[in-house]
């Protein structure tokens, strides 16, 4: 650690430049924003269609069979494809880089 910064100081010096920094790094750098990141548990359950659509997994088939009647069980095999403005919303919030 020590020899690191002793590193450091002598390119400082050696650089010539006045004060802390070089010459090249006094130059005003571009601000970029900050990446935005995908929520990784949206990964797992959400996909993006061609179309621009968001497909997920049909609700309430995880436990409680038993008390739900053939047809509810059927038609909850699968996927789907959510409303516009539920996917509009996954998109922005949860999944920014599709």
């Amino acid at each position: 650690m020590a020899a690191k910064l002793i590193h450091q100081h002598a390119h400082l010096s050696i650089s010539g430049g006045t004060g802390v920094f070089a010459a090249s790094e006094a130059e005003p750098k571009e601000i970029k924003m900050p990446k935005l990141k995908t929520k990784s548990g949206a990964k797992k359950r959400f996909k993006i269609t061609a179309g621009g659509h968001v497909k997920s997994a049909m609700a309430g088939k995880r436990h409680g069979m038993i008390k739900r009647t053939k047809k509810q069980i059927r038609q909850h095999r699968g996927t789907r494809v959510m409303f516009k403005a539920d996917g509009d919303n996954i998109i922005k919030y949860f999944l920014p880089n599709g």
